[in-house]
This record gives structure tokens, C-alpha cells and sequence, in this order.
């Protein structure tokens, strides 16, 4: 089994950031530390996204999209622009996602959230990772 399969949702709701970077190395539940992250003052907009994340996304996505055992954390170098660009977050809402870069199983759409909204969360995300060196990166298979 590789790395990334041997992730355990509970260890994975603690992501780990060294140096203001997010850690991107073994992903083995053994290698993954606990940090402190950045939490940059935020655009209007972004204010706005942190706001919609708190109601809808929170409870599996965690404060600070840090994660928790029912979802991902969406601070984490996985979700960079090159990897997750914005439209997958909004499919993501709209139409749920499959499993599959973590064992938290299915993402259920979420239909309660307008596309406004979305738009706003993805801000507030996007911001909230690159206070914490996540930035774009082009995607490799």
C-alpha cells in the first residue's frame, strides 16, 4: 500500500505545517506533526467566504480548513491552484465529490450554498493557504 493509503482521517485533521510552508513529505499518519498555522487579515470578500465556510463547511473541513475526522483538510498542499483549480471547488459543492486522495469517503453535494457563495469560500480558502505558502504549482501524475 502506498503513502497516501495508509493516511488515517484522524491524523490527517492535523495538518502539519513546518516553517510557514505546508508540509509536504511522508504523509505516513507517524510523520504528520502538529503546527500552528498563519491566519492572514482577510480581503472583504474572503471575510464573507470565512463566514459561508463557518455554516456550511466547518464541520468536515474543519477551523481554518485544517480538517477533522469527517473530511480533508483543505490546507494542505493537495489543493493548490495547479492541483485543485477553483472550478473543481465549485463542482465539488455542486455535485459532491468521490472519494479520492484521502479514506473520509464521499463529499455529498451541497446544494443549500449559492454559487456566490462558493465563489466567496474559495476566496477565503485560497487566501487562508497562501498565508500559509500554499500556492500554485502545475499538476504531475
Amino acid at each position: 500500500m502506498n503513502k497516501q493509503g495508509r493516511i488515517l482521517g484522524l491524523v490527517v485533521a492535523v495538518t502539519a505545517i513546518v516553517g510557514g510552508t505546508m508540509w509536504r513529505g511522508d504523509w505516513s499518519p507517524d510523520a504528520v506533526k502538529t503546527a500552528s498555522i498563519s491566519v492572514p487579515e482577510f480581503s472583504p470578500r474572503a471575510v464573507a467566504g470565512k463566514r459561508s465556510f463557518d455554516k456550511y463547511c466547518v464541520e468536515c473541513h474543519g477551523e481554518n480548513a485544517m480538517g477533522t475526522e469527517q473530511g480533508p483538510p483543505l490546507l494542505h498542499d493537495i489543493y493548490n491552484p495547479g492541483h485543485h483549480a477553483d472550478p473543481s471547488f465549485r463542482l465539488a459543492a455542486k455535485r459532491g465529490v468521490r472519494q479520492h486522495h484521502w479514506r473520509f469517503g464521499n463529499m455529498a453535494p451541497v446544494p443549500q450554498v449559492s454559487e456566490r457563495q462558493v465563489d466567496l469560500i474559495i476566496r477565503y480558502v485560497r487566501e487562508l493557504q497562501e498565508a500559509n505558502g500554499i500556492t500554485y504549482k502545475p499538476h504531475r501524475m
